[in-house]
């Protein structure tokens, strides 16, 4: 297997969340209100398996490894674009974290909120395609199988600790008091 199977693996489940959030989305446009527990629980997907497991593995692994190689200009700037593109991921979660807690305290904000949705579930599905159709197969042949094994066994390696990161952050957030 090459290392981007289970990156493309990780888009499948990125595509069904999205679906869920426009879902959300259509049910706001509608006269709904907020379901403010879905909400946060798809800002925490986007921050931690989209963002911290997902987007990770690009920047911490992949990437990294793409900087020793002698790319073709085009897979260069496609890889910059794809940094610039996680930030923009962030902050869009970020801003949606920000107006549930705002529709939280006072119960207002819910066209923020409708538009916050929207724009994510523009973003994701043209951010996948561009990974998906244009860069993940051809930077592929930039690694030799031995790269390509040691890579996805950082990738398995890099998830176990995730797991591991992730929870022990939450028990000490606790210790905190926040």
């Amino acid at each position: 297997m090459q290392p981007i199977g289970p990156l493309m693996h990780e888009h499948r489940l990125i595509e069904r969340m999205v679906a869920l959030i426009q879902k959300q989305a259509k049910h706001l446009q509608g006269g709904a209100e907020p379901d403010s527990k879905f909400i946060a629980d798809a800002v925490e997907f986007f921050r931690v398996y989209a963002d911290r497991c997902h987007h990770g593995k690009e920047e911490d692994l992949l990437f990294v490894e793409l900087r020793n190689k002698e790319l073709p200009p085009e897979l260069s700037a496609i890889t910059d674009e794809l940094i610039q593109e996680h930030k923009l991921g962030r902050g869009m979660v970020k801003s949606l974290y920000e107006a549930n807690r705002a529709y939280i305290a006072s119960g207002t904000g819910t066209q923020e909120i409708v538009q916050l949705l929207e724009k994510l579930a523009r973003f994701y599905p043209e951010h996948i395609e561009k990974e998906d159709k244009r860069f993940f197969f051809p930077i592929m042949e930039y690694f030799n199988r031995e790269e390509m094994d040691r890579m996805l066994a950082d990738f398995y390696e890099f998830d176990r600790k995730l797991v591991h990161h992730f929870f022990q952050d939450k028990v000490e957030g606790y210790e905190a008091g926040k």
